[in-house]
């Protein structure tokens, strides 16, 4: 069934020959249409010699102009193509990851992952929570809400987008109500989820596999978790991992309420700090006697803005270094970087120089990223985001 005006599709012209098959087009690649199709309508991609190059989402006010959702011309842009995608897209985690045997919590689209472009659907237990990231997929709001509901009857949905996105896509999405907060569950490990809190959830799912293999490192040990948020890491490294002692430190008041309420659901005894974590490692962990065996750094994201990448790997110098600080020698460092514009590579050398200058050496053991629930395409680098990186502190 067609989900835009009756007749053709707009005709979009590029600038250029379509040589890669990555679904963003830059402004500076498009010719401006006439008439200009409103932002979000789906529209037909044609290279500069009129050949066919894709169907997909055009926004003149965005820098990327175009979103390609098909490169097929078989395949129409249609309600059974959402239909087909968000069904393949559950199928990955329910069937292939099997997901539902140990978490009802968990991302169910994954934007250009997914060959969605613009959408990201999480699950929190009773709760889907749906954030657009460009006007196409705002304008099928309804007909995403409909998808999903199939597949799970009884879910409360939650749809909001930044306001960031909305200034940049050029749509208005109005504050919806926010739904009642739930309880999710992950290894056996309750979790308070706040869809539409300041937080958007208070909890991140992409982290599962990581807080899961921390865990095996903190059997009987002490544990530091800097920038704790919600007591994921922690709370997890005391319940599943066993450790002795979890100190968790954090600036933000209001988080540390929903991490002291989710010791509490796990009858797990953390202390719980409210500290700028710079000041917080200057004043406390210098004390050799403090110095814990597992550290874990996990720091919100440090930039949207590419002039700004330098001042944010910084940064992350700075509180490595700090972080090193506080590990006993052969202990754990676990640090992470959901910063999607700095780099694996860049992430690493970052830490070969901040172990070089706390005078110490990272041996690292593994680094990982995102659950297999944040899947990304091997020609759309951007969907891979979160770096996390455990090592060894000598």
């Amino acid at each position: 069934m067609s989900i835009h005006p009756p007749g053709p599709l707009p005709v979009v012209q590029l600038k250029i020959e379509r040589r890669s098959n990555h679904p963003w087009i830059y402004q500076k690649m498009v010719e401006r249409p006439e008439p200009k199709p409103k932002p979000g309508s789906i529209v037909e991609i044609v290279d500069r010699n009129g050949e066919f190059a894709g169907r997909g989402f055009y926004n003149g006010h965005s820098r990327i102009t175009l979103r390609v959702l098909s490169a097929d011309p078989d395949e129409q842009v249609d309600e059974a193509f959402f239909e087909r995608k968000i069904a393949a897209a559950i199928s990955l985690r329910r069937d292939l990851l099997k997901l539902d045997a140990v978490t009802d919590a968990y991302r169910l689209v994954h934007s250009e992952g997914d060959g969605l472009s613009g959408l990201v659907v999480d699950r929190f237990a009773g709760t889907l929570v749906i954030e657009f990231f460009s006007a196409g997929m705002y304008k099928q709001r309804e007909l995403i809400r409909r998808c999903l509901l199939e597949h799970y009857p009884d879910s409360t949905i939650y749809a909001y987008a930044e306001q960031h996105v909305q200034k940049q896509e050029s749509f208005d999405c109005a504050v919806p109500p926010t739904p009642e907060p739930t309880v999710i569950h992950e290894h056996g490990v309750k979790f308070h989820a706040a869809p539409g809190s300041k937080h958007k959830t208070g909890f991140f799912v992409d982290q599962r596999d990581n807080r899961l293999t921390l865990a095996g490192f903190c059997e009987g040990k002490r544990v530091l978790d800097l920038c704790c948020n919600s007591g994921g890491f922690g709370i997890t490294a005391k319940t599943i991992g066993g450790a002795s002692e979890v100190v968790g430190v954090d600036l933000d008041e209001e988080i540390l309420e929903i991490a002291e309420k989710n010791a509490y659901l796990n009858k797990a005894r953390v202390r719980f700090v409210q500290a700028d974590i710079f000041h917080w490692l200057r004043d406390y962990a210098g004390n050799k006697a403090e110095k814990f065996d597992v550290v874990i750094l996990d720091p919100a994201k440090m930039t949207r803005d590419r002039e700004q990448v330098i001042p944010a790997l910084k940064k992350y110098l700075d509180m490595n270094k700090l972080a090193m600080s506080a590990v006993k020698p052969g202990g754990m460092l676990l640090t992470c970087s959901c910063t999607g514009l700095v780099s694996e590579d860049q992430f690493l050398d970052m830490l070969r120089r901040a172990a070089f200058y706390a005078g110490r050496t990272a041996q690292v053991l593994k680094v990982s990223g995102a659950g297999a629930d944040h899947p990304w395409l091997a020609h759309v680098p951007e969907s891979r985001y979160l770096k996390a990186v455990f090592c060894r502190i000598d």
